[in-house]
């Protein structure tokens, strides 16, 4: 039993790994699925999924998201970059390069964590919603930040961060099995629409492809080869009127998502889903239907901004679809995303 909740939301695993847990679907990555994910390898040729890390460049994706900004580290009041130590000990022949950066965990190829998105939901069945995260973990106690919204009160707790459901909770458990991929611009192009269950079963279908659980499930949109293209420099009125994105309102690929016992969704885009949303009611509603479906609801992670073009392209050229994926993200205690440099094995 948990003392948290005692309501769950519809279409929720809340309480199915235990009433402490904070990995979600990541119990479903078991020994036997990194080894069906192994099963997979037959070439030995990788691919690397990530995205340079100072992509896609500037601010328009997301204003509250700069660029990495690297700099030196510092040898009292000079730069630790190409530092000859022979300026301290003339008989030493070291030069040293030692930098730091400055990183929004999120701006460009990443994870989101449980702890990224959560909800306002009446957890105690008593008509007075809570702020509360995946398994009833609540904002201002397991997860703090400098402000407290849930009073007039200004300040937060001392102790920052997600104190439960952080992003060190996926590192520690690893990142590793069985993958597909969904390619959407081979069968649709690039224009943007809201992709939902009807698209998906087209795919499945016309690819042969089977999605068991604890897969990790990639969807390549194109728009990774037009940010590429753009080299830090992003037309953001191409990309918001190219590409598709889940359809996070479409009631029959909730279902899916729920029914499949599916791990992870990864795209090649900046959210998954396409925003702005259709409301999934008139009242009170989410504006990222389906980071509450996955990331509050099921524990079902998601990652933003893969490269999958290069990967996808080989998979179609070599009548494939599954692959083994190894893609953990940093062990950040209390962070509520991660860069990712994933990596196929093909």
């Amino acid at each position: 039993m948990t003392t948290r909740w005692k309501k769950r939301p519809p279409l929720s695993t809340w309480g199915d790994f235990g009433p402490d847990d904070q990995l979600g679907r990541l119990n479903l990555l078991t020994a036997e699925k990194v080894l069906e994910g192994v099963a997979e390898v037959h070439e030995g040729q990788t691919f690397c999924l990530s995205l340079p890390l100072d992509l896609p460049g500037g601010t328009g994706m997301n204003p509250r998201r700069p660029p990495p900004q690297l700099a030196a580290t510092r040898r009292g009041e000079h730069a630790n970059m190409t530092y000859p130590l022979s300026r301290d000990d003339a008989r030493l022949s070291d030069v040293i390069c030692d930098d730091t950066v400055t990183l929004a965990l999120q701006y460009s190829t990443q994870w989101d964590s449980l702890a990224h998105m959560g909800q306002w939901f009446d957890v105690n069945d008593n008509g007075k919603p809570e702020m509360v995260f995946y398994n009833g973990y609540k904002a201002g106690v397991d997860i703090v930040g400098e402000t407290d919204y849930r009073s007039s009160c200004c300040k937060g707790g001392s102790h920052l961060g997600a104190k439960a459901l952080g992003i060190e909770n996926m590192a520690q458990h690893g990142i590793q099995g069985r993958a597909v991929m969904i390619d959407i611009k081979r069968h649709f192009g690039i224009k943007r629409f809201a992709f939902g269950y009807a698209h998906l079963q087209q795919i499945l279908e016309a690819d042969n492809i089977t999605i068991r659980p604890g897969d990790l499930v990639c969807f390549r949109t194109g728009m990774d080869e037009a940010i590429l293209a753009m080299n830090g420099e992003p037309d953001m009125a191409f990309l918001n009127g190219h590409f598709a994105g889940l359809d996070g309102s479409d009631a029959r690929l909730r279902q899916w998502v729920y029914d499949s016992g599916v791990v992870a969704l990864l795209a090649d885009n900046p959210a998954v889903e396409i925003l702005p949303a259709t409301p999934l009611n008139d009242d009170f509603y989410p504006s990222h239907p389906l980071h509450d479906l996955c990331l509050f609801r099921l524990g079902v992670y998601l990652g933003e901004l893969w490269l999958m073009s290069p990967l996808a392209e080989w998979l179609a050229a070599n009548h494939r679809h599954a692959f083994l994926l190894t893609a953990p993200p940093l062990r950040l205690p209390g962070a509520v995303g991660s860069p990712a440099t994933p990596v196929a094995t093909v």
